[in-house]
């Protein structure tokens, strides 16, 4: 088969984000925001999918009596990107949450190779292991003709020395780096008072153009977004 080179011109790209990182204190807003967006699948992992309005699929990992997997987590993830790679509805895919995720995959390999941790795992190998699991499971999703959210907690890192806590996302930062580094939006949520909510970019790939947002409810949606588009 002879590949078809691409033409040798100058492009004009018109880019719009499909993936995004949601991130904020508990009851922020950071489910609510990610329900609204077009024809949602949720990837629940703390129990309280029937709190939600999207349809949802519980993630964890089962073992059977003998302390073996019957259900495994990175397996029901490849079955969930199985499904959702062939004819479908739905349009978005959230992960809620990705902490959860990474503790499920971490368990799921240490159940299987019959240890307490992965440094109990000789020469790397489990940390290897994980971060080949982490990484497919991204690129995967990634490679889904869909919108994906990730959302993940908010912790406060110093403040030991009497200055201000800043605060950040709760998944760790060697895991954040890999699901991050297929983001096209980093969107804080924050709530103030009673009922006063926030929704702020803080890291982007690119400068967006509201021109260039196709589906009129997601250009709405991140239009409510503090700096998300130059006014």
């Amino acid at each position: 088969m002879v590949i078809q080179l691409p033409k040798d011109e100058k492009l004009q790209p018109k880019t719009q984000p499909h993936n995004f990182f949601i991130w904020g204190k508990t009851m922020s807003g950071k489910s609510y925001f990610a329900s609204f967006f077009p024809h949602p699948l949720v990837l629940n992992t703390d129990g309280n999918s029937e709190q939600g309005t999207a349809p949802s699929i519980q993630i964890r990992n089962i073992r059977d009596e003998d302390g073996k997997l019957k259900q495994s987590a990175i397996q029901q993830l490849d079955d969930v990107i199985t499904a959702l790679s062939q004819k479908n509805t739905f349009q978005t895919l959230v992960v809620d949450v990705i902490d959860d995720i990474c503790v499920m995959l971490e368990q799921a390999i240490c159940i299987d190779n019959g240890v307490q941790a992965l440094s109990d795992i000789p020469y790397g190998k489990g940390y290897a292991i994980f971060n080949t699991v982490l990484q497919q499971f991204v690129m995967d999703l990634k490679a889904l003709p869909m919108n994906i959210i990730y959302i993940s907690r908010e912790i406060s890192v110093g403040g030991d020395d009497g200055s201000t806590p800043e605060p950040m996302p709760s998944l760790k930062p060697k895991y954040y780096n890999i699901v991050n580094g297929n983001c096209d939006l980093v969107i804080h949520t924050q709530k103030f008072g009673k009922d006063t909510y926030t929704r702020t970019i803080t890291d982007r790939r690119t400068k967006y153009e509201a021109k260039n947002i196709t589906d009129p409810r997601i250009k709405q949606l991140l239009e409510s977004c503090d700096g998300m588009f130059e006014k």
